[in-house]
Order: structure tokens, then C-alpha cells, then sequence
């Protein structure tokens, strides 16, 4: 059984990620549309749109040391999946096609690599 403040700790983590990650998005001149977008496949962590008017799904990874490894590292091949069907749902909300882009925040000791079209 995981210890609660364990799983408190992870949460503060991937809140701190996501506000840095929001912070480099709008220095950026990304438009914030939407955080913690839930769905009947799981929660997008951002969408934003580009300069470029891209609507970017963000998946923000953080983390404190690399003994599980790169937080680019933790978006695998079901991850990858459930963005697309969010990507999907919203497109569906909005009565509309956009062009979607997939992205990935990975900020490990307060500094964040960010990566463009990640994944298709």
C-alpha cells in the first residue's frame, strides 16, 4: 500500500511541473486553454495553442531524480494513446477540426526541456 503522503508529495510535484510548465508556455506566447482537461480517457495535464495556432496537448512529466529514469521516459506507448482520444473528445466538443499537436513538458530538478511534436 502506497503511503499518503507519499502520493501527497507525487501530487505537489506534478502541480509545481505543471505551473512551471504554464509559466514557459505563456513566456512563449502560448494561449492557456484549458488545465487538468478530464475525459472519459484520462486527464490532460494543458491544452494550449501555439503562436503558430496548434492546439497542443501537454503532457507534463516531473520529477526529482532519475532513479525511475527520465521523465520523458514515463510517456509510453498507452499514454500516447489515451492523448489521442482526449485529442479526439475535444475536437468533438469543440464541433470542429483543429490541427493538434502532441507535446511533452519533462521538468526534472526545476528545469524544464520541452518538447515539440513529441509524438504523432
Amino acid at each position: 500500500m502506497q503511503d499518503p503522503s507519499q502520493n501527497f508529495h507525487q501530487k505537489l510535484l506534478g502541480r509545481q511541473g505543471e505551473d512551471l510548465t504554464v509559466k514557459y508556455l505563456k513566456r512563449h506566447r502560448y494561449k492557456i486553454l484549458k488545465r487538468n482537461f478530464k475525459t472519459p480517457f484520462g486527464e490532460a495535464d494543458i491544452i494550449a495553442r501555439s503562436p503558430d495556432g496548434y492546439t497542443c496537448f501537454v503532457e507534463v512529466k516531473a520529477r526529482e531524480s532519475d532513479a525511475f529514469g527520465l521523465p520523458t521516459e514515463a510517456v509510453d506507448r498507452r499514454k500516447k494513446e489515451r492523448y489521442r482520444m482526449m485529442a479526439k473528445f475535444w475536437c468533438e466538443l469543440q464541433k470542429k477540426e483543429v490541427p493538434i499537436r502532441f507535446d511533452v513538458s519533462s521538468v526534472y530538478e526545476g528545469k524544464i526541456e520541452y518538447f515539440e511534436n513529441a509524438y504523432i
